[in-house]
């Protein structure tokens, strides 16, 4: 009976479904627009919400996690631009529909399988969630360490293309990170003698900084904005189609969970592997890959959403961000009392429950929003750059400022703005460098207390090897580390051709 009460309580609470409803539309359109992405919008959120309860604020983020993800596909399709990386993959075979006049066809498929590949990621959640919960509870200092590493080292290895380039964004992250006062001890660290510095790091600023003000810095320099013009008058997919391409659908949701669970990775990773499953799968597709095939469709947008219910269980059961969203969401949940980990299914139970049912709602609520309003969407990415991005350093400036009512923390957004630009410039990606600094605290304390714990290095060392969690864990840092090198890939290629044989 408790359960369902919990379960039950988004429904007794009409704001708590107004905020998701209104958080799933918006995040649908910010998606959409070239250029915007969840994280920044949900980053802005963050710091308009504090004055609200825990329940209601976080109902608003997650209806604009579970918007943006799906939002992106609509700009990649009908303009080849893709609104969020998550929706990299769909552009591939989405355009090519559109510029066939199929672009109706090609959005109401993106709709419907997102949605169930959303629905399958709650599932997961709700399911594994209080397994991983059980799991984690003997998780030592050390092991928490590892799963830190583990973190920076899958988002620096998918950044930007180049292992050395993520894995430094992710290190500059970290070392930003430990600014300010020390947890443990009280010493300033890289303060310089400023008390502006002695505080840290703000890391929701820091975000509306990276996501939001570099990416109008980026944006800014082209003043142009094609318009394409699309028979969108009908959406709603056939029920043959949903039917026909079900397998490929819940292959994909199941790779978008895993990918999802797994810190740093995301629903960008997740989409892509799911384009390549369904290239190497779909044996006879009525039309090519990448010249309008349906199943490329299919794949990402199923896997993409999924990854979303899949993010939640790292952060929730390990208090571990499983992509750049979830590290803003768990700040905010820091920021209103609760402490997301092992000890949550214990100590707030009951917040599980609710964000796995306003999953579920929030994706119903995206099949709605999902099959209409497109007419209106095709007006609205017609905006040019040049006036939309002025608006957003606006918002950016405001969002800064009200985290803490401080002048200083729109001068350290308009800091991390820039650094992010760049960073993009020079070819480094941001996000490692996000996770960095959410994950450094994670990284150092729990590196101290093992040293505490173990007596001292070689006890670390040691516990590795005797802990079969810690000896999972190293080697899936050791696997990461040497996957990437030329050795390796060689020998992977050798061993591959010998099987072919």
């Amino acid at each position: 009976m408790e359960v369902l009460s919990y379960l039950l309580t988004p429904f007794t609470d009409p704001i708590m479904l107004f905020a998701l409803a209104v958080g799933v539309f918006a995040g649908v359109y910010v998606g959409a627009i070239p250029g915007l992405t969840g994280t920044m919008a949900v980053s802005l959120l963050v710091s308009l919400t504090f004055g609200w309860t825990t329940h209601i604020s976080l109902a608003a983020m997650i209806g604009v996690y579970i918007g943006a993800v799906y939002g992106g596909s609509r700009s990649a399709i009908l303009l080849n631009i893709p609104g969020a990386p998550a929706a990299v993959a769909t552009g591939f075979d989405g355009y090519p529909m559109a510029q066939k006049g199929q672009a109706a066809k090609a959005i109401g498929v993106a709709t419907t399988q997102s949605v169930v590949g959303g629905l399958f990621g709650t599932l997961a959640l709700a399911i594994f969630a209080p397994l991983v919960s059980k799991i984690a509870l003997n998780f030592s200092p050390m092991d928490y360490f590892m799963l830190a590493v583990m973190g920076l080292l899958m988002v620096g290895t998918l950044g930007g293309g180049s292992t050395v380039r993520g894995l430094i964004a992710a290190c500059i992250g970290v070392l930003l990170g430990r600014v300010g006062q020390d947890s443990l001890s009280g010493i300033t660290r890289f303060t310089f003698g400023s008390t502006a510095l002695m505080a840290g790091v703000p890391a929701v600023v820091a975000m509306i900084g990276m996501y939001g003000f570099s990416e109008a810095l980026v944006q800014m320099k082209s003043r142009r904005f094609e318009t394409v013009k699309q028979d969108v008058s009908r959406i709603v997919p056939e029920v043959s189609t949903v039917i026909k391409h079900l397998g490929l659908t819940l292959r994909c949701s199941v790779i978008g969970t895993l990918v999802g669970a797994m810190p740093g990775a995301g629903g960008t990773i997740a989409a892509l592997l799911a384009y390549d499953h369904a290239k190497r799968t779909t044996k006879n597709p009525e039309v090519p890959f990448g010249e309008g095939a349906i199943e490329g469709v299919v794949a990402p947008e199923s896997s993409n959403n999924a990854a979303v219910g899949g993010a939640f269980i790292p952060m929730l059961t390990l208090g571990v961000p499983g992509d750049s969203v979830t590290a803003i969401i768990m700040s905010a949940l820091i920021v209103h009392g609760m402490n997301p980990g092992p000890l949550l299914m214990q100590n707030s139970k009951d917040l599980f429950y609710i964000v796995v049912v306003l999953c579920l709602i929030g994706n119903i609520f995206l099949l709605f929003f999902g099959l209409t309003g497109i007419k209106l969407f095709a007006k609205f990415v017609e905006i040019p750059k040049g006036r939309l991005f002025p608006i957003i350093v606006i918002l950016a400036v405001t969002g800064a400022y009200v985290t803490n009512n401080q002048i200083i923390h729109v001068f350290w957004m308009m800091l991390f703005g820039v650094v992010a630009y760049l960073l993009k410039r020079f070819g480094y990606p941001s996000s490692p460098l996000v996770l960095g600094i959410v994950l450094g605290n994670l990284l150092e304390t729990n590196l101290r207390n093992a040293l505490i714990t173990f007596r001292g290095v070689g006890g670390c060392i040691q516990s590795i090897f005797t802990r079969p969690i810690s000896l999972i864990l190293f080697l899936i840092i050791v696997y990461a580390l040497i996957s990437k090198t030329v050795w390796f890939l060689k020998l992977k290629s050798s061993f591959v051709s010998i099987f072919k044989k």
